[in-house]
């Protein structure tokens, strides 16, 4: 091959390459979080029980977390620019912002139908989206989150308008298994630091063990 043909070659893969979104790979091998289709009715899915909602009303609420999720995930993800995060969730605000109203609509009218009156229901619909968003901010998983949060609103990008629902039924487990502490699948604790374990806490709840509050009783209760 002459060296003409191997520039171009080098040049047709280097645009290829830099044309192909970028994207955070952080683990040698990522934990499988996926999960089944969930229909919302599953106990924390949604981030707190609704009892009595239809299945209309459990699509809805599934809709708010996943926005819910993508808006933290936007924030909170911030630190690694390549995951799209924010850019991905301004892109869902605008190409499905019917069905978020719709959704948001949905749900403020189950609150408000199964409370005592309409004061009370509206008051417990904002208690249900802080518990939302709280729900999906974590510190030990964030990187697994981060992750999944990515993928997901990668795909929401290219989603129909009007089928979100479908994808917040199709990855709402994944997303929250996600919020679970996972480390690298390509190691294990022994090979990564066999020294590093958590030193044996003493019987802080046994009176009998300390002397005076503070002192503990080696000839009570031993070794710990």
């Amino acid at each position: 091959m002459s060296v003409r043909r191997i520039v171009i070659a080098i040049g047709l893969a280097v645009g290829i390459f830099a044309s192909a979104p970028a994207s955070a790979q952080f683990f040698f091998r990522s934990a499988d979080l996926t999960g089944a289709r969930v229909t919302g009715a599953e106990p924390g899915i949604v981030g707190s029980d609704m009892p009595e909602a239809t299945p209309e009303e459990l699509r809805a609420a599934l809709v708010w977390n996943l926005r819910s999720a993508l808006n933290v995930a936007a924030l909170q993800c911030y630190f690694e620019p390549t995951l799209l995060t924010h850019a991905n969730y301004v892109a869902l605000l605008r190409d499905h912002r019917q069905e978020l109203a719709d959704s948001y609509a949905t749900l403020q009218k189950y609150f408000v139908r199964v409370a005592p009156n309409r004061r009370e229901g509206q008051t417990e619909f904002d208690r249900f989206g802080t518990r939302v968003y709280s729900g999906f901010s974590t510190v030990s998983a964030q990187l697994n989150f981060c992750q999944t949060a990515a993928s997901i609103g990668h795909q929401a990008v290219f989603t129909p308008r009007g089928k979100l629902g479908d994808l917040a039924h199709d990855r709402m487990r994944e997303l929250r298994n996600s919020l679970i502490p996972v480390g690298d699948q390509a190691f294990t604790p022994e090979r990564i630091n066999p020294s590093i374990s958590l030193p044996p806490f003493p019987p802080f709840a046994d009176e009998r063990c300390w002397r005076r509050g503070h002192t503990y009783r080696w000839d009570r209760c031993g070794n710990f």
